[in-house]
Parts: C-alpha cells; structure tokens; sequence
C-alpha cells in the first residue's frame, strides 16, 4: 500500500450538469427536467441524427442515451423532440460558471466542458464552510436560479472527485453529494470494471490492458509497474498510480497543448455512395483542416484520411496516412493527398457514414517554401489561403466559398452555420 500522508490532499469539487441540453430545453419549455421524457435531436429531419442529450427519465424508461439514433426513438406522446440551441447552452454554462467563482477566485476554477468544472476549495472553509457545505450550496443556487439539477463528486485531487461523481454521485435521480479519499480506494475504485468506466482510459487501451490479463482497476493496481512502463511508456507509470487514485494535476497549472496534429471529423446525414458527393466532402473538409493549421500558425507533413462505412456495409472502412517531403498548409496538398489514399484504401460500393482528416507532424510555419520546378505557383496558393481567411473571418465562413460548396451535395455551407457542431 501506499504511503498517502505524504500526498496532497485538498477539496476538489467535480460539478457535472445532469443530462445538460436536454435539462435547458426543458427549462426553455416550462417542463421539469427531472420528469419530463426530452431527447435533443442534432436534426428532427433527418432519421438517422444522432442523440445529442436524453433527460433522466427518458434514459431510465425507454433506454434512449446520448449517441442513439433518432429512428430509435419510440412513438410516444409522453416523449417531447427538440433541435438543438447551442448559442443557448453555452450563454447558461457561462451564467452558471459564475455560481462557482462565488466560492472560489477564477484560477481555483477549471472547465472541464460546457456541462462540467472542477473547483479548488483550498484555504475557503472558514468562509464558506466544509466541501460538502459548499457543494451543497452550489446544487441549491443552480436549481433555483436556473431550474438545472446538478451532482458532485469530492475528493483530495481532480482523478478522485472526477471517478466519486462518475461512479457515485451520477448514479442517483436528482441530485447528490459524494465524497471518495484515498482511504476508499480498495474498497472503491479497484472494483470498478470494465477498465473504460475508469476516467482516462478508452475502449483502445481497455483492449491492451485485458490483453494483458488486467480486467479491473484492482488489477492495474496490482500489476507490475515495469511491464506497464516498458510496454506504455509514461502512459503505463500514469495508469499505475491512477489506479491508486493518485493524481498530481494542478487545476491552477498551465496547460499545454500536446497535440502535434490537426484534424476534422464529419458525421454525414446520410450514407454517401457516388464517388463525387464523397469527394465533394473530402474537399470541403481538407479546407477547413487547411484553415486551422494557418489560424494556429502551423503546416504539416503525415496527412491522414479515415473513412468509417455504413452499419449496413460489409467493410468497417480504414483510417490511412502518407507522409510528405514538404511542409504544408494549402488545401489542394492536403486534398491530393487524400485523393490517393481514397483511391487505394477505399470499397467501391461502401456507403460512406463518416469522414476523419488529420494534418500531423506538425510545425511552425516559417513562411519559407522550397520553390517547385513543376508547380512554381505553389506558394502562392498558400498565400491565396490566408487572404481568403481573412476574408471569412471578417464576413463570415459563408463569404467565400469553393465552387464545390454550392453543389447538391456539399456540406459545408450549412456545417458553417452550426456551433461545436449542432444548431445554434
């Protein structure tokens, strides 16, 4: 066992809203967020949209969670659609992050995604009272300010207040305070299985672990801390000491960006089968992946296409890359890049459900750019990249699109006017 009295214990707070697009349209209508059957459809036109937020009540008696289809659900007056209203979301997650800086100063307040946070308490007890005061005051000024149920999870650092509110705190109706030391992690976290229920670690990495006969966090605790480093590197020292619920992460601390890549992933609406509509789609993505290598001040080498095919495909569908000699933030690069890749990996026949792009080995781009004997315009298309930034992001993404764009079956126009995705 570990020695935990040499470890840092404070008061997190981890603050999860309970099914949170779904509980505000509820609120919008007038409706009890915690009895009224509500799913948010990303488009009521469209059988096949996906499910973007369930109420409580509706997960509970029909089954219906996030990421089900609308087709699932069943015909039922009890049962109230909606579209989303992300613009509407985001401005009540923005209201509501100021509830927390009631309690604690902005730099002890981490948000963790539009529905989530993490609050520091440390040195706020003879204020405001013990974490568990706190988290309750919390819970009450959101219901009746907002009419939104909320649930928290507390433990001494960010891993063990994240799995007290996965684990505990969300498995009740309405809301509820959980507390988790270091002192319930045998009889707490070692049992939680399968591996993917552990905050940090994913299906992919639930298949090595079983692979190596670790099937639950007690397992992983257990294990031998040389083989998880020698066959994970950092990665495996990581899993071995969240799996003694130890957790060194700073919510103050400066984060850093870690990824060397840029990508862009598009669920279609419908299954693309022609090879000019998918085409069509491949091109108005690699603009955009195109656009935020130059927004971020990068150009890459290794471009990568996923295609994932229809359930009712024989073929999952592959996910591909190349790597080239020359740095890169042009659209065309990037497209004729993809185009190979397409032509070489891709089904003929296969429904096309989802497209992924990705710009990797990524670095500061210079601006200098070897002259091409074949191509001597090339760097001007570069420059053609930034100026038509500049112009959308005065104007607007619509300002100025590729002819492509206006086809029937471009995309981008309308994903152009969404938020993170989804309606605004």
């Amino acid at each position: 066992m570990f020695d935990y009295s040499h470890l840092p214990t404070q008061d997190i707070l981890c603050i999860d809203m309970r099914s949170f697009y779904a509980s505000c349209s509820c609120v919008m209508l007038n409706l009890d967020p915690l009895k009224t059957h509500l799913a948010v459809v990303g488009s009521l036109k469209h059988p096949g949209s996906v499910i973007l937020a369930a109420t409580p009540s509706l997960k509970r008696e029909f089954g219906i969670k996030t990421a089900s289809r609308f087709y699932e659900i069943p015909v039922d007056d009890r049962i109230h659609l909606v579209e989303p209203a992300m613009y509407t979301y985001l401005r009540i997650s923005s209201e509501i992050s100021r509830v927390f800086n009631r309690y604690a100063p902005k730099k002890n307040i981490y948000i963790y995604s539009v529905d989530e946070a993490f609050i520091c308490l440390d040195g706020t007890k003879k204020i405001f009272g013990s974490a568990e005061e706190v988290a309750e005051k919390i819970i009450d000024e959101i219901l009746r300010e907002f009419g939104l149920a909320c649930c928290i999870g507390i433990g001494p650092n960010m891993l063990l207040s994240k799995i007290a509110l996965d684990v505990d705190a969300k498995k009740t109706t309405g809301t509820k305070v959980a507390r988790w030391t270091y002192e319930d992690v045998p009889q707490k976290l070692w049992p939680i299985s399968p591996l993917r229920e552990m905050w940090g670690i994913g299906g992919q990495m639930q298949n090595h672990l079983n692979g190596l006969g670790i099937y639950s966090v007690g397992d992983l605790a257990n294990y031998d801390l040389k083989k998880l480093e020698k066959k994970f590197g950092v990665m495996g020292k990581q899993l071995y000491y969240h799996a003694w619920g130890i957790d060194f992460s700073e919510i103050g601390g400066t984060v850093q960006p870690r990824s060397h890549s840029i990508g862009n992933g598009q669920m279609l609406m419908r299954d693309f089968y022609k090879i000019d509509e998918i085409k069509v789609a491949i091109l108005e993505m690699c603009e955009e992946v195109a656009r935020r290598a130059r927004k971020r001040g990068v150009a890459g080498r290794t471009i990568s296409l996923g295609l994932h095919y229809s359930k009712k495909s024989t073929h999952k569908g592959f996910y591909r890359s190349k790597t080239i000699e020359r740095l890169t933030c042009v659209t065309l690069d990037i497209y004729e890049v993809c185009l190979e890749l397409f032509k070489e990996f891709h089904v003929e026949g296969m429904a096309v459900r989802k497209i992924q792009i990705r710009l990797g080995n990524c670095e500061t781009d210079t601006g200098v750019y070897q002259l091409d004997l074949f191509n001597e315009k090339r760097y001007k298309h570069r420059d053609i990249g930034f100026v038509m930034d500049s112009i959308r992001e005065r104007y607007g993404k619509n300002a100025l699109l590729r002819a492509v764009s206006a086809t029937e079956n471009a995309t981008a126009k309308r994903r152009n006017a969404l938020i993170g995705g989804h309606r605004a």
